[in-house]
């Protein structure tokens, strides 16, 4: 996927249309953010993954290591930012691409 560096957006600081300069930065999975949060360690007991105590019974769930998830994604969604060249100010792209190479030409 090939982006342009500069591009012409509404700026929603300035309310106007200006020229922005388009900048890819590093996302992040909800897990990289609070690994330890309680949403996270309650999702990983919905999963299966934080068993902890009861009558699971021995051969109830297989060895860890054999855990894999299956069907995984091979790509990560983008995250752009812009950059309003009138007012400096930086926002957001709404929803993220999938793609697998991103290149700013």
């Amino acid at each position: 996927m090939k982006l342009p560096k500069q591009q012409k957006r509404h700026c929603p600081h300035c309310n106007a249309h200006h020229e922005v300069v388009v900048s890819l930065a590093k996302r992040r999975g909800r897990n990289q953010t609070r690994p330890l949060s309680r949403g996270s360690r309650n999702r990983l007991k919905l999963r299966g993954l934080a068993r902890g105590h009861g009558n699971t019974g021995r051969f109830s769930k297989p060895a860890v290591a054999s855990w894999k998830m299956t069907g995984k994604k091979v790509t990560k969604k983008t995250d752009f930012r812009y950059r309003c060249k009138k007012c400096q100010k930086t926002h957001t792209q709404h929803s993220g691409l999938r793609a697998k190479k991103v290149e700013i030409v």
